[in-house]
């Protein structure tokens, strides 16, 4: 029976555990908590605070390539899922109701795009100067990034 119990208790995984892995547990659970009671960017925390969870726990395999975590990696990040998924919802959550209250306020969203599309011409145009050589995706990041703000 002595013997029984010290297999069971060595084959869990609160034996195998280490203090690198408790504390990430930790501050997972701690980037829960601020995600659910304090609402501090509650769709950046909690994800974050469950994956610091599940991946440290011992022996559970999780967090290895073949484990959850690993084909959670492979069907979202590798194939580009999740940002589609990610700017899908952060569409889905946009209120319009100050567009709605006042609509010239469209105004401001088109000079942003515009402001965009004058950058990637401005950066494609710095290809005459000598010196300059940007491609057409150099000037696309040129433009994304500084354009609208």
């Amino acid at each position: 029976m002595d013997m029984g119990m010290e297999l069971l208790w060595q084959s869990t995984g609160i034996a195998n555990i280490v203090w690198g892995q408790l504390l990430m547990m930790l501050v997972g659970a701690l980037l829960i908590y601020l995600a659910i009671a304090k609402k501090f960017e509650p769709l950046l925390l909690l994800p974050i605070g469950f994956g610091a969870i599940l991946s440290n726990i011992p022996l559970a395999g999780i967090g290895g390539p073949d484990g959850l975590l690993g084909h959670i990696y492979h069907v979202g990040i590798e194939t580009g899922v999740f940002p589609l998924l990610i700017f899908m919802g952060v569409g889905a959550l946009t209120d319009f109701s100050a567009l709605i209250a006042m609509p010239s306020t469209l105004l401001l969203g088109a000079a942003a795009q515009f402001g965009i599309f004058v950058t990637l011409l401005g950066a494609l145009a710095l290809n005459l100067i000598p010196g300059f050589e940007f491609t057409l995706a150099d000037a696309s990041a040129i433009a994304i990034i500084g354009g609208a703000d």
